[in-house]
């Protein structure tokens, strides 16, 4: 009996427009919203939207806004930097060394609409 890996992770929004203005309009991500369930794809990966605390149950003991910080694996660091530069959206830090789970990594640091932590990664040749 073996964990295998995380297939989807839910974040709640205060303003489901600001939310998807960042993950799909800034990051790229696909929406879609079945009988009121809000989801973003990337990759094989799932990131569900809820925007009342507990929307769903069963739900997380004290759903809030703004608690998550999660890493996003990219293909092109410098790329999604130039890009976010851009779209003049802040940057909080980055390009920096870290470690990620499979070794070294290049991340940069952005907050969402509702303070989320989202790091954004690429693994090190």
């Amino acid at each position: 009996m073996t964990l295998q890996r995380i297939d989807h992770l839910v974040i709640t929004t205060h303003d489901l427009q600001s939310c998807l203005d960042f993950y799909v309009g800034l990051l790229g991500m696909r929406h879609e919203s079945h009988a009121g369930h809000h989801n973003l794809y990337f990759g094989d990966c799932k990131l569900s939207i809820h925007t009342v605390k507990g929307e769903f149950t069963p739900a997380a003991t004290h759903p809030t806004y703004g608690s998550h910080d999660f890493c996003l694996i990219v293909d092109d660091i410098e790329s999604f930097r130039q890009h976010i530069e851009q779209q003049r959206y802040p940057i909080v830090e980055g390009i920096v060394d870290r470690n990620g789970a499979r070794g070294p990594i290049r991340s940069l640091y952005l907050y969402d609409p509702d303070g989320n932590l989202v790091e954004l990664s690429q693994y090190a040749e």
